[in-house]
């Protein structure tokens, strides 16, 4: 019997596109003759779609015309309720289960997808997923959170100011004063819980530095200030398995047009405009000594670990070329095209790395099934009431 695997995509996020091409370039990618893919695709409004007019790319020019041909669906919020529904439109249908899933394979981009929120659903319908739990998703999304975990782990980080965006809008004075402290220009700014280098800027000076802050507001309640390494290689390396089992790819330095990789540099290199992540222009593998690329490697996976992360990730390393310092700038806990070519330049093939994301979700399941969440006993049976509780009597 085949696995029901159902591929989340699209999302309420400014990474919506980039989630769409990832989709359907790991849809593509399974094995058809031991898995039935189910397309379910999250419209920027939150509404749920499936059908097989989700699988062209060229469709997605019309989102209206899109939703309109695709089918409503949802998934109801009970525990061991793997079924996906059809959102009744008619007074006579009586069957709305449209598919009995078995594994839920996570690509979204961003908020509301990669920070933890969606995998709360799946972990409250209990349904296996790949990917990272709730809680490393979240720390794995927000830059504060991580740095702050990174550095009690030894594994290093640059030098960063952090505030939100209401202390920005209330006593910006003294944020400035405080980045001016303890960083020095050139420094960038960025929103804590964004990928893709959404609303990322530099700043050389004051003026520059409350510019790019009052636009990297606009995205995220959450800001951060980073010092920046002037003279710098950008190495990405990915890594596949769980936290105490996990294996790190070749490293790729991507190629960049201006300060840092921009969102164009990503995911608009060359003509390929609908070709994702892979489509950037990158060195694979990069050119590094072998003694460097080890330590990247390690550096990735010690980072996935303390950040307890499961399936596929991709970790973004900074080296200082002054002193050929190494730092961890940011993890995508799910990468753009899921990574796939540095895993196929490591020797894993696309098919084999979806069937190992399926694998490793199956795996967790039973792990976390044999755990104890709950004791066989009511406590409101053992006596007379809790003091307090209406219907009891309070001295």
């Amino acid at each position: 019997m085949k696995t029901t695997v159902a591929v989340f995509f699209g999302g309420r996020s400014v990474e919506h596109e980039i989630s769409v091409i990832s989709a359907l370039q790991a849809i593509n990618a399974f094995d058809t003759s031991k898995y039935d893919i189910v397309p379910v695709y999250i419209s920027k409004s939150g509404k749920w779609y499936t059908g097989d007019v989700l699988l062209d790319i060229k469709n997605y020019r019309d989102m209206n015309a899109l939703t309109s041909k695709a089918t409503e669906v949802y998934m109801r919020p009970q525990y061991g309720d793997y079924k996906l529904y059809r959102v009744k439109t008619g007074t006579f249908s009586r069957n709305n289960v449209l598919a009995d899933l078995h594994v839920v394979i996570p690509v979204l981009h961003g908020t509301h997808g990669e920070d933890g929120v969606f995998e709360g659903v799946l972990e409250t319908i209990g349904i296996p997923f790949a990917g990272c739990n709730v809680l490393s998703s979240a720390n794995g999304m927000d830059k504060i959170t991580m740095k702050m975990i990174l550095k009690e782990c030894g594994i290093p980080v640059v030098d960063y100011v952090w505030f939100t965006d209401k202390q920005w809008d209330s006593d910006r004075d003294a944020i400035v004063a405080r980045v001016e402290e303890k960083l020095t220009y050139p420094v960038i700014v960025k929103p804590a819980n964004l990928g893709s280098s959404v609303g990322i800027g530099k700043a050389a000076n004051r003026e520059e530095l409350i510019e790019k802050i009052d636009n990297a507001e606009k995205f995220s309640q959450r800001l951060i200030v980073e010092h920046m390494i002037t003279d710098l290689k950008e190495i990405n390396c990915s890594v596949l398995g769980d936290c105490d089992d996990h294996q790190s790819s070749v490293c790729e330095e991507p190629l960049k047009t201006g300060d840092f990789l921009s969102y164009e540099d990503k995911y608009m290199g060359g003509t390929k405009t609908n070709a994702g992540m892979q489509a950037s222009d990158k060195r694979i593998p990069a050119e590094l000594p072998e003694e460097m690329s080890e330590r990247i490697r390690k550096m990735a996976g010690d980072t996935f670990a303390a950040l307890s992360c499961h399936g596929v990730s991709r970790i973004d390393v900074m080296i200082d070329n002054k002193d050929n310092s190494v730092y961890v700038n940011e993890i995508n806990t799910i990468p753009g095209s899921l990574s796939f070519y540095l895993w196929e330049a490591t020797g894993i093939s696309f098919p084999k790395l979806m069937d190992t994301l399926v694998q490793l979700a199956l795996r967790r399941h039973r792990e976390e099934d044999r755990k104890t969440f709950s004791y066989d006993s009511n406590i409101f049976a053992l006596g007379p009431g809790l003091k307090g509780a209406k219907g009891t009597k309070s001295k």
